[in-house]
């Protein structure tokens, strides 16, 4: 019998309905890339995600996402460019060292999944949308732990985050693009029932 898109997000939750996530640091990230030069891509990714997320598949609408994204661990495999990233120029690590996203609403579009929210970045919080892929349903790791996946992407202008630094180049245009198209790969573990219960993260 064909699986269908409902089912799979049936599978994913509670035979209760909602069901609450810790996002496992170790196996989920946040990718981004920006235009270099206006003739090439420059891609690096975040490797710390950490956060929560709530998910009802029978009713969307009551899920919540909640993340928070280290940008110290920023990596782009050019260590001075990293450094520069981390400098005031940019986002100023040392006075704003997160990333937050806080979900306030999330619905079904087109038999996929969009959640709006703001996003918090260098001390400026502004209204964003994550088109999400998945959650996948369920699957048991080896240690007992029920784990779900799943992909966000967003489109955002550095510019509207107060990320202005650039460079103007002789042949004309700019160093830095302004749009950034951001990707979050998250793994998480489903909380055993009880309000003090957090699912430990695996380290394989």
């Amino acid at each position: 019998m064909k699986t269908t898109l409902v089912t799979v997000f049936a599978l994913a939750g509670s035979a209760f309905g909602q069901s609450t996530y810790t996002i496992d640091p170790s196996h989920s990230s946040a990718q981004f890339s920006v235009r270099h030069m206006m003739i090439s891509n420059v891609k690096g990714e975040f490797t710390a995600v950490s956060g929560s997320f709530a998910w009802d598949p029978r009713n969307p609408a009551a899920s919540k996402i909640d993340a928070v994204i280290d940008i110290g661990t920023v990596n782009t495999r050019e260590p001075k460019r990293d450094a520069h990233l981390k400098s005031p120029d940019f986002f100023d690590v040392a006075k704003f060292p997160n990333l937050t996203f806080k979900s306030h609403a999330i619905r079904k579009v087109g038999g996929k999944l969009q959640a709006k929210g703001d996003l918090t970045m260098h001390g400026v919080t502004r209204p964003v949308v994550l088109d999400i892929s998945g959650p996948t349903a369920e699957t048991k790791d080896p240690w007992g732990l029920q784990r779900v996946g799943a992909t966000a992407t967003t489109i955002l202008n550095r510019k509207d985050w107060g990320l202005v630094w650039n460079q103007a180049l002789e042949s004309g245009g700019v160093l830095v693009g302004d749009e950034v198209t951001i990707t979050l790969d998250i793994e998480a573990t489903r909380n055993a029932p009880g309000p003090a219960s957090v699912a430990r993260p695996s380290i394989r």
